[in-house]
């Protein structure tokens, strides 16, 4: 529309006033006013005396004016579009614009589908990790309110005992005194009497005294108490984590030759000769890859691994499945879901292709999150519990704790990775 207007205005200041066509040979006048030079010719023709403007009807002393090359250019521009060829290519142009509009407002209508689906997905979503998190803390609250009034329980009833025994021995005390002030007046008595008689056969008493002390040990009663009772109840509150973090143990059986496992089977270091020989399906041959001895395929499940030290590792889980006998990419096509680290300081995550992960700070531990149910696998920096990344597409069917401590360079000393159990515990020896 304002195409339309903004040519019919052009192609009325390109016509002439004389013979109200598109100009031919436009010339200007001193007064800027523009005619085909043909028309003003033969306009001051048919006049007499001084010549002047057909519009503004100023005189000139002379008949005198200018070819404009910039006004002829645009009247051949204009008469050129006139042309049929002209107007179909217009036509089409207007055509195409105005269906890339209506494909602009489309692709626009279907942003703001997809922008209030989100919303109401982030708003649903919302609501259930709010629902969760608050069952989460009132699961803890609950423990520690249970933990709270047995401990008081117990504390009020070893007080009461205590202060029981105390009465009865200061019972018994005074019983005591009582007996003994009056073997006193007895033996006043016999010191002050006359009678010689009575002095020869005194009377016998204990010189022993049958109660002792009362031992109450104040200082374990207190000690008991004192104790770090916020540590002991972060070591009781892992029993009833959900998910707690998982006792893992490396299962030698799935080893690559060349690893070294620990005797208590948390720890596993690739070794300089080969230590695991016997062959069997489920043990990986090319890569120095284990599994855990426990597999998962329902509940949600959570362990971490001590990866100090380490410039290169790959961690996360494996479908029982997997091919162990050939060299294949850790991703999800192959049935592995996993976070690397290479040279030190470069996270990715086992996609096609890699996905480049950044990491603020680079975690001496890493945590595994399995969500069998909603089929996710999640890694975290356990050092703070920071999102590292999380796959949301994970395995179906049972699949497996992975690990590999990747072939150490030449003339580097090779690092073990360790499976933490909780309460930590100490490095095991290999």
């Amino acid at each position: 529309m304002a195409t339309s207007k903004s040519k019919t205005s052009l192609r009325d200041d390109l016509t002439c006033a004389i013979c109200f066509e598109l100009f031919k040979d436009p010339v200007m006048l001193g007064c800027m006013h523009h005619f085909c030079r043909k028309c003003i010719v033969s306009y001051w023709k048919t006049v007499r005396g001084p010549v002047s403007c057909p519009q503004c009807r100023q005189e000139f002393p002379n008949k005198c004016f200018q070819t404009n090359y910039l006004v002829a250019g645009l009247v051949e521009k204009v008469r050129a579009s006139s042309t049929s060829a002209s107007v179909k290519y217009l036509e089409k142009q207007l055509k195409d614009r105005l269906e890339s509009q209506f494909s602009m407002k489309e692709a626009y209508i279907a942003m703001i589908r997809e922008d209030k689906d989100k919303m109401e997905k982030i708003k649903k979503m919302g609501d259930e990790l709010q629902g969760r998190v608050h069952s989460d803390f009132q699961a803890l609250h609950h423990f520690l309110r249970v933990e709270e009034e047995a401990m008081l329980e117990e504390l009020k009833r070893e007080q009461e005992e205590m202060l029981q025994r105390l009465e009865r021995h200061l019972e018994a005390l005074q019983v005591a005194i009582r007996d003994v002030e009056q073997n006193i007046n007895m033996l006043r008595q016999t010191a002050s009497s006359t009678d010689q008689s009575v002095l020869v056969e005194l009377p016998e008493f204990n010189s022993e005294s049958p109660l002792q002390e009362l031992n109450i040990n104040l200082n374990g009663f207190r000690s008991k108490r004192i104790a770090p009772l916020q540590y002991t109840m972060w070591q009781k509150m892992f029993q009833h984590l959900n998910p707690g973090p998982a006792p893992l143990r490396f299962d030698e059986d799935t080893a690559h030759p060349s690893l070294q496992v620990s005797r208590n089977k948390t720890q596993v270091i690739e070794s300089d000769k080969m230590i695991n020989c016997t062959s069997n399906a489920k043990r990986f041959l090319q890569c120095v890859n284990i599994l855990a001895t426990e597999g998962f395929q329902s509940g949600r499940h959570y362990w971490e691994v001590d990866v100090s030290n380490n410039p290169k590792w790959d961690l996360g889980v494996a479908l029982e499945s997997v091919n162990r006998q050939v060299r294949v990419k850790l991703c999800p096509d192959n049935g592995y879901w996993t976070l690397r680290l290479r040279n030190g300081s470069q996270y990715s995550a086992g996609t096609q292709p890699w996905t480049p992960v950044t990491v603020m700070t680079s975690p001496s531990r890493i945590g595994v999150f399995l969500d069998c149910e909603e089929r996710k696998v999640s890694f975290y920096n356990a050092n703070n519990m920071a999102l590292l990344y999380s796959f949301s597409s994970g395995p179906r069917g049972k699949a497996f704790p992975f690990f590999s401590t990747c072939l150490s360079e030449r003339g580097q000393k090779a690092q073990a990775i360790r499976i933490l159990h909780f309460p930590f515990e100490c490095p095991s020896e290999m």
